[in-house]
């Protein structure tokens, strides 16, 4: 670490705080403090990547509640917006006490110890502390429960604060504390018995349940708590008083309800494998649908099968599905994406079925030639789920890691580091959900398999000449 220099005055020391200036030196020296958004007609936003924040979707959009949040803040103000990413909550912190950036947004909890650092807004969203385990352990009842068990919490988290002022009462309570600031690591070391319990926050829980359905809540570990926005004790005063009445105003209005409903709403696309639920629906429902899907076979080549297994993943072939985030439709394409392919009723079955089988080929179009069947399906099958940006990181990231960044089997393994900061910190789209592209992936190819043994390949009556010169 490199020493404080000697000519640092001492009020800039006692101003900033050690904190902070730790913050200035690890980014490359004192800088001086953002002048204010007012003056210069920009909010710099701190956040962090990740699901509750700031990210970039299957489009190559950025998108996240706090991004969300902020976008609507500046439109308000008429100012620009400019994001600066960080890489931990306490990061965050730190920086916002140098007055790096105006706002820190990153579902943060004005804990005791943030307070004496920072000011906070007025709380847009409450959570709770949850202790989790594994369906088929035994449920932990209260935290004496949790004495001597292995329990996992983020590093320097508040769920860290929480067990350390627990620790004095409860004999026997430790915890392991986990560099990283995004919870899906707890979730999988959880789900695969590498820990007993863990203690995340109930957004995270909403987040993650339906890629780590074994994981299931305990109790709540404390009271409901509220997230907000922090900002500098000194400085932009203005701010601060403007973002009390837009938070005021947005929950008036139903605009916070729609926003949190947008990224937290249960019914979330991905599930497991239902396969006595499967075979009704192919009884059932796809005689609805299967002319639709061998004609776009006959349009784009894509065996029909492999299309119905597509939108049976993506909206169980329900032409009406919709989610919070606007994505819908039976093959569950975004706005963008209709826009593109010149769909004028997403919820006409046959054009959304038409539609997804060509932007399969796009996706296909855009992998690099080498890679050969049937890799390049299933490649593609991520991309349609977090687009060809992410699915190239992963590729980079397989390459890194000395696996072959052709083949699913080695690209799927670094897809589900996406989600890990250590990895998407490093690579240019950042964080990805690469855990529910593996999901969607292989979900679809058990369908299609399914479907491969239950229904027979389509071939198109052969045309005469005169009818293939009129086609």
């Amino acid at each position: 670490m490199r020493r404080l220099h000697a000519f640092i005055p001492s009020a800039l020391i006692l101003g900033l705080g050690f904190a902070a200036l730790s913050y200035l030196y690890y980014r490359g020296g004192i800088e001086q403090p953002v002048p204010s958004a007012m003056e210069s007609g920009e909010i710099i936003v701190l956040t962090v990547n990740g699901p509750t924040t700031y990210f970039e979707d299957a489009s190559g959009q950025i998108v996240g509640l706090e991004h969300d949040l902020a976008e609507y803040f500046a439109k308000d103000l008429g100012l620009k917006l400019r994001f600066e990413v960080l890489a931990s909550e306490s990061e965050l912190i730190a920086a916002l006490e140098a007055r790096r950036g105006h706002i820190a947004a990153g579902t943060l909890l004005p804990t005791p110890s943030r307070e004496k650092r920072v000011r906070f807004g007025p709380a847009y969203q409450n959570i709770s502390q949850q202790v989790m385990y594994r369906s088929g352990q035994r449920k932990p009842r209260d935290v004496k429960d949790l004495a001597g068990k292995r329990i996992g919490v983020l590093m320097e988290s508040h769920h860290a604060e929480r067990l350390a002022e627990l620790r004095n009462r409860i004999p026997g309570l430790a915890w392991q504390e986990f560099d990283d600031d995004n919870p899906d690591e707890l979730f999988h070391r959880l789900s695969d018995g590498s820990l007993d319990y863990i203690v995340a926050d109930s957004n995270w829980f909403s987040l993650s349940r339906h890629f780590y359905p074994d994981v299931e809540l305990a109790f709540p570990l404390g009271k409901p708590e509220p997230l907000a926005w922090a900002f500098p004790f000194s400085g932009d005063d203005v701010l601060y008083n403007a973002a009390r009445q837009f938070f005021g105003r947005i929950q008036k209005d139903g605009t916070l309800k729609t926003l949190i409903a947008k990224y937290y709403d249960n019914s979330r696309r991905m599930s497991r494998i239902d396969a006595g639920t499967f075979a009704e629906h192919v009884a059932t429902l796809l005689p609805r649908y299967r002319a639709m899907f061998q004609e776009a076979q006959e349009a784009t080549g894509i065996d029909w099968r492999l299309l119905a297994a597509i939108g049976y993943q993506e909206s169980h072939w329900d032409p009406l599905a919709e989610s919070p985030t606007g994505v819908r439709g039976l093959m569950m394409l975004t706005e963008e994406t209709a826009q593109r392919l010149k769909v004028k009723n997403l919820v006409d079955p046959k054009e959304s079925i038409l539609a997804g089988a060509k932007y399969l080929v796009l996706l296909k179009e855009g992998i690099p030639e080498r890679i050969a069947e049937p890799d390049r399906t299933w490649l593609a099958i991520a991309a349609y789920n977090q687009g060809l940006g992410h699915l190239e990181d992963a590729r980079i990231l397989a390459q890194r890691l000395k696996r072959n960044p052709d083949t699913w089997a080695d690209v799927k393994a670094a897809m589900l580091l996406l989600s890990d900061p250590e990895h998407h910190g490093t690579l240019k789209h950042g964080y990805a959900r690469g855990g529910e592209a593996v999901t969607m992936t292989d979900n679809v190819r058990t369908y299609f398999d399914i479907l491969a043994r239950l229904e027979n390949p389509h071939k198109p009556l052969e045309l005469s000449v005169n009818e293939k010169d009129e086609k």
